[in-house]
């Protein structure tokens, strides 16, 4: 590893994390949920996970289908026995039920907008439904980035949402940045565990980095994050696209970066990363991004095409047993 390269690590993963400690809101009625979660961390093996036959066009979504969601869960748990979903609506609603038919070990619901009531009552129905299963809620994916809503309404949301349910545990969902701000500190006080994406890729070093550097910055992202986090920290999402070659990206690299961060992030109850993602989604391409430009990478995430065929850095994976 170059000195020069070590140093951009060091401060693109050091941000601004030196504000005061936190006082964490502590909700003992969340301790076995967030027991089960720290179990689940260190034990099982997580991808995020989006059906196949959901799409969005034009911010409208097609909702995906249940004969469907169960063959992406058949091909996918071979090789893993957690899921993070991103909603909880528009066919999601089979994956809590499905996934516990097939034997998933941890299940942690996202909802994609906190504010929809209806979404919400969904991801609290398969909670209360499932509570062997389902681990925790996220509450949002970049909402904060996306400007979709900032901290404060989100604080309110968590309150309203934990007297509903005060044995669920919450979180929300934010690139690794945004936890930094002082703005979000009142906010990481109430979250029962965290949700972070840390992406190498869209760091200046990295096309020309190996992959062992960026491994490391995610590692260096914890490190700096684990002080600022009430309970325990899972990366959300991280990895490498597998297209569009002329971007530096391949499946190879993707394999190989994975390879890298199982050998310096070994799984532990107060910490562990997501495979991202489980599936390409050609529409994603098209999809709207807090981040301007056009950003061809987001179709080619998936450790599976969008045929289901495994790419390296999933065939690479040992299979897991049904049950443990």
């Amino acid at each position: 590893m170059s000195a020069r390269l070590l140093l951009a690590i060091t401060l693109c993963a050091a941000g601004s994390a030196n504000a005061a400690p936190l006082v964490c809101a502590r909700n003992p009625q969340a301790l076995a949920a967030l027991s089960h979660l720290r179990s689940a961390l260190r034990d099982d093996r997580f991808v995020t996970y989006e059906p196949t036959t959901l799409k969005v066009w034009n911010g409208v979504k097609s909702p995906a289908d249940a004969p469907s969601i169960r063959a992406d869960l058949r091909v996918l748990r071979d090789k893993f026995d957690a899921l993070v979903t991103y909603d909880a609506l528009h066919g999601a609603e089979q994956i809590a039920p499905l996934a516990a038919q097939l034997q998933f070990h941890a299940l942690i619901i996202g909802v994609w907008n906190p504010a929809d009531d209806a979404e919400v009552t969904a991801a609290l129905a398969a909670a209360r439904a499932y509570p062997h299963l389902v681990v925790g809620i996220s509450l949002g994916n970049e909402t904060i980035f996306a400007h979709r809503s900032d901290p404060a309404t989100l604080v309110a949301r968590v309150a309203q949402i934990r007297a509903q349910a005060p044995g669920v545990a919450l979180t929300t969902t934010e690139p690794f940045h945004i936890y930094y701000q002082p703005a979000s500190q009142a906010l990481l006080q109430q979250l029962d565990f965290l949700l972070v994406n840390i992406h190498p890729v869209f760091q200046p070093w990295f096309r020309d980095a190996p992959d062992s550097n960026a491994a490391q910055f995610v590692v260096n992202v914890l490190t700096k994050l684990r002080p600022l986090a009430c309970g325990p920290l899972l990366v959300k999402e991280t990895g490498v696209p597998t297209a569009p070659a002329a971007a530096g990206y391949s499946p190879e690299r993707q394999a190989s970066f994975y390879r890298e961060l199982r050998r310096v992030l070994t799984p532990t109850p107060a910490q562990a990363f997501a495979y991202f993602a489980a599936f390409d989604a050609p529409w994603r391409a098209s999809d709207a991004s807090p981040a301007p430009g056009a950003h061809p990478e987001e179709a080619h995430w998936g450790l599976f095409d969008s045929a289901r065929r495994p790419k390296p850095a999933a065939s690479e994976l040992p299979a897991l047993p049904a049950q443990r």
